[in-house]
């Protein structure tokens, strides 16, 4: 229908009433008799067969008198029949087959053809009992009318030559093929052969090929037919892998070479890319002789004449950069990398635009055209940074690189999205350059090319980071100012689209910022972010994937004030929430802790909330809990957790008498087995727990080691009421005598109850300094991607943090997580009020060291477990 056009009159006039009554009958819906049954009582009386026949039986019946879709049925079933009686479908389901097919239609046909290579696939007979019984019926299909069904036969023979002994392929198939590729045979027979020809090269030894498939080959090469000779170009290459470099220098290159000058583009271009496909076996007299040339040439025509060529020279760029390498002269170099620039901006161009006389359907496929040659040379775009040296990138290749990101199609700038990382690495100390390009493809509009580029955020961030003109690690925010604005906008895109996977994916690389960006501006742009996602997202992975990055960002938080304000805020927004699906997810973010922090951390702020959920009133979150406690009770050390110990007990044992729910009772019932089953830990090193307990030790290291820098931060602000320089500052720590070794006997991995004494206090602060000074001197390093597996790791790896000062330099704005000052705070979540905690002292007095604000934020760098 035509409606009329918004704001004007409707038309009652008569011929407008006909015109609208033409549209109206235009839809009227025809009906249409319905057949009431299916199938009528006689056709039923046909297909149905006596249950008591055995499945052979069966199986030649429906093949003797059945219909079509009967008989297909069975031969899909031939694998079974094979497995399960081999020899009397040999004998007889396997004859019935063979006159079956003889008149069979296309369905059946390519079923056959599909279950002959199951059978060989499984290997329920042997290979000569295959080749005896199977093979001339797969001979006998392969010149079959229909194309699709002699190409479904062919895939079979070529399956079956990789297994048969040499005897039977020169006798079944060898010999046979010296007349079928003749040209008085027929178009799809000596195609056949040509494909045949290419599989057996492999099989025989060279004396065999020279003598009785070269032959074969050079005649199919000079076929009449233009599809023969490029059929039998593509098999060039496995010919010549089959019969050595003599062979094919003397042989294989002087065919190749007819070829690249035939009258047929599809001739020339199944040349062009064979010949780029063995470069590596010709010498490089040959390359510069005989191939460079052709390859000029091919350069030369694909412009004026030969546009079909474009899309295959643009994709085989990157192997012809390699092969060729070192043999252009300066000029030619010059030259080939102009023709691969002009590639890149292929029907961008006004001198490439549209020909007037041209339809819109050749301009369309002029454009799809265009396209696919500047996705192949993003492709190929990590290659061409070899071809002219990394060092030379700013000069030649830069300005090509800056047209693939903002190419106007996403096809292309997905492809350099992918390439982004083989860039970064490529160009090394010169990634400086491609910074504004990183938050271009960050700031996409299409999450295609968003979602190619995450795929290796975290090794680009780290490269961008650590690279440029100048690798000084309180410098490294100044040259990407735009990075978490792009950060965050990329996340909000990808938020509001339907694709729950990319924002999944795009959370999880999140959780490398701690090694890019100071825990600052983590706090102030991302940690308020997870919350939201985490309280709001209706897709749970994404949930998941936020509680998991939330936790990394708070294992890496340099200040105490914001740690405890964000574990606070975990306990009672998502453990004591209103809503249960927000306690269940306080129970995903708990084990999520339980893997990354230690063992001290997690009784200390998380144990008691957890347990308290023992009495939550939603079963779901009841039964959740239960699976959650074996890693809970893994977490308590003995005799210094027993009191957590008990109350542990005296849960589980609230749960087996008062527990209603049928479900929930179930599943603590099995959790108490399990409980019954573990072995607890001790304080002291256990020889079958030393290499879980070597890992908790070095993450509690590491935990009092952020307090310890915290502190060590305000003394040197505090400095003359000034900040300290950094040479002052770290000639300060190493005049201090440290230790070789970290000391066996710590405080912190014997945990036990607090001691009120002065003595005490003092030994504790002095062990921690010493901590502090001999982890921060010992050459520990780990990558961040292994904090995913650091449970399972079967010895823990020890590092050295990075510490350095750093000014923050973007604008601190979002205000759910503004920094606050005793009088501002609300109680709820003031750095003073108290979180729920153990007996585990330690923690404690480390806590007690730092609660005030620093003037000036700095950035320590930790690379996780």
């Amino acid at each position: 229908m035509h409606p009329p056009p918004p704001g004007a009159a409707m038309d009652f006039s008569q011929n407008s009433l006909f015109g609208y009554m033409e549209d109206l009958q235009e839809l009227t819906i025809i009906e249409r008799p319905v057949r009431r049954s299916l199938k009528t009582p006689e056709e039923i009386e046909r297909l149905t067969v006596d249950e008591d026949l055995s499945d052979i039986e069966r199986a030649v019946y429906l093949l003797s008198a059945g219909q079509d879709i009967q008989g297909t049925s069975v031969i899909a079933n031939l694998p079974c029949l094979m497995r399960q009686n081999p020899a009397e479908t040999l004998r007889r389901v396997l004859p019935k087959v063979r006159e079956v097919l003889h008149v069979a239609g296309v369905e059946m046909q390519l079923t056959a053809a599909a279950s002959f290579l199951t059978v060989l696939q499984e290997e329920s007979v042997s290979i000569h009992t295959y080749a005896h019984s199977f093979l001339q019926v797969i001979l006998l299909h392969l010149e079959h009318r229909d194309t699709g069904v002699s190409n479904a036969w062919l895939e079979t023979l070529l399956s079956v030559i990789e297994v048969l002994p040499k005897e039977t392929l020169r006798h079944e198939i060898l010999n046979p093929l010296v007349s079928k590729a003749q040209l008085s045979q027929t178009v799809q027979s000596r195609l056949v052969s040509c494909k045949i020809l290419g599989k057996l090269t492999n099989k025989f030894d060279a004396h065999t090929i020279k003598r009785e498939i070269l032959p074969l080959v050079k005649s199919l090469c000079q076929d009449v037919e233009y599809e023969v000779r490029s059929c039998m170009c593509r098999q060039l290459e496995n010919i010549a892998q089959g019969i050595g470099t003599e062979l094919t220098k003397s042989v294989v290159l002087p065919e190749l070479i007819e070829l690249s000058r035939d009258e047929g583009s599809s001739v020339r271009l199944a040349a062009f890319e064979t010949l780029v496909n063995l470069l590596d076996i010709f010498d490089t007299d040959d390359r510069s002789q005989t191939i460079l040339p052709l390859v000029k040439s091919f350069c030369e025509k694909s412009f004026k004449a030969d546009e079909s060529i474009l899309i295959s020279l643009s994709f085989h760029l990157g192997k012809l950069c390699h092969g060729l390498y070192g043999i252009f002269t300066p000029d030619q170099h010059l030259r080939f990398l102009e023709f691969y620039k002009k590639l890149c901006t292929l029907g961008l161009q006004q001198e490439n635009g549209h020909n007037e006389n041209q339809i819109p359907t050749q301009i369309l496929e002029q454009e799809k055209k265009y396209i696919s040659v500047r996705k192949n040379c993003a492709y190929n775009f990590p290659a061409m940074i070899v071809f002219v040296d990394p060092k030379n990138f700013h000069m030649e290749l830069y300005s090509t690189f800056f047209c693939l990101c903002h190419d106007p199609e996403v096809p292309v700038r997905y492809t350099i999205a992918i390439c982004f990382y083989e860039v970064s690495k490529l160009l090394n100390s010169g990634v400086y350059l491609i910074h504004k390009e990183l938050i271009t493809l960050l700031q996409d509009e299409s999450l295609e090319v968003l979602d190619a580029l995450i795929d290796h955020l975290p090794e680009i961030l780290e490269l961008m980071s650590t690279g440029g003109e100048s690798s000084v690690q309180e410098n490294k925010l100044l040259s990407l100012p735009d990075l978490i604005p792009a950060l965050t906008a990329a996340e909000q895109r990808a938020a509001a689209s339907l694709k729950w996977r990319t924002h999944e994916k795009l959370l999880q690389k999140y959780a490398c910022l701690p090694h890019v960006i100071s825990s600052d501006q983590i706090y102030y742009r991302f940690l308020q972010r997870m919350f939201t996602i985490m309280m709001t997202n209706n897709v749970l992975p994404v949930q998941k994937a936020a509680s998991r990055t939330l936790c990394i960002f708070l294992r890496y938080n340099r200040k105490q004030e914001q740690r405890h304000e964000v574990i606070q805020k975990l306990i009672e927004q998502l453990g004591q929430g209103k809503s249960y699906w927000n306690r269940l997810r306080f129970l995903d973010t708990c084990e999520c802790i339980i893997e990354i922090f230690s063992k001290s951390f997690f009784c200390k702020y998380f144990f008691l909330p957890v347990i308290e959920l023992t009495h939550d009133p939603v079963a779901n979150v009841r039964m959740k809990l239960c699976c959650l406690l074996p890693k809970v009770k893994s977490t308590l050390k003995i005799p210094a957790d027993k009191h957590l110990l008990q109350q542990l007990e005296m849960c589980v044992r609230k749960l087996l008498c008062q527990e209603k729910d049928k479900d929930v009772l179930a599943i603590v019932k099995r959790t108490v087995l399990e409980l019954d089953r573990m072995e607890m830990s001790m304080d002291a090193f256990q020889k079958k727990f030393y290499e879980k307990d070597l890992l908790d030790q070095e993450k509690e290291r590491e935990e009092l080691l952020l307090l310890e820098m915290e502190q060590l931060e305000k003394e040197k602000q505090q400095n003359d009421g000034r900040p300290m320089s950094d040479k002052t500052f770290e000639k300060k720590r190493r005049d201090t005598k440290t230790p070789a070794a970290l000391p066996k006997s710590l405080p912190v991995a014997v945990a036990g109850p607090s001691s009120g004494t002065s003595s005490t206090s003092k030994e504790i602060k002095k062990s921690k300094l010493i901590r502090s000074q001999s982890f921060n001197n010992q050459a520990f390093h780990a990558k961040y991607g292994n904090l995913d597996k650091c449970t399972s790791k079967s010895s823990a790896a020890a590092y050295t943090p990075s510490v350095s000062a750093k000014t923050s330099v973007i604008s601190l704005t979002d205000n759910s997580f503004r920094t606050r000052n005793a009088n501002s705070v609300p109680a709820s979540f003031s750095p003073n009020t108290p979180l729920p905690s153990t007996s585990r002292g330690t923690g404690n007095s480390a806590d007690a060291k730092s609660s005030g604000k620093d003037a000036q934020p700095r950035k320590a760098t930790f690379l996780n477990i």
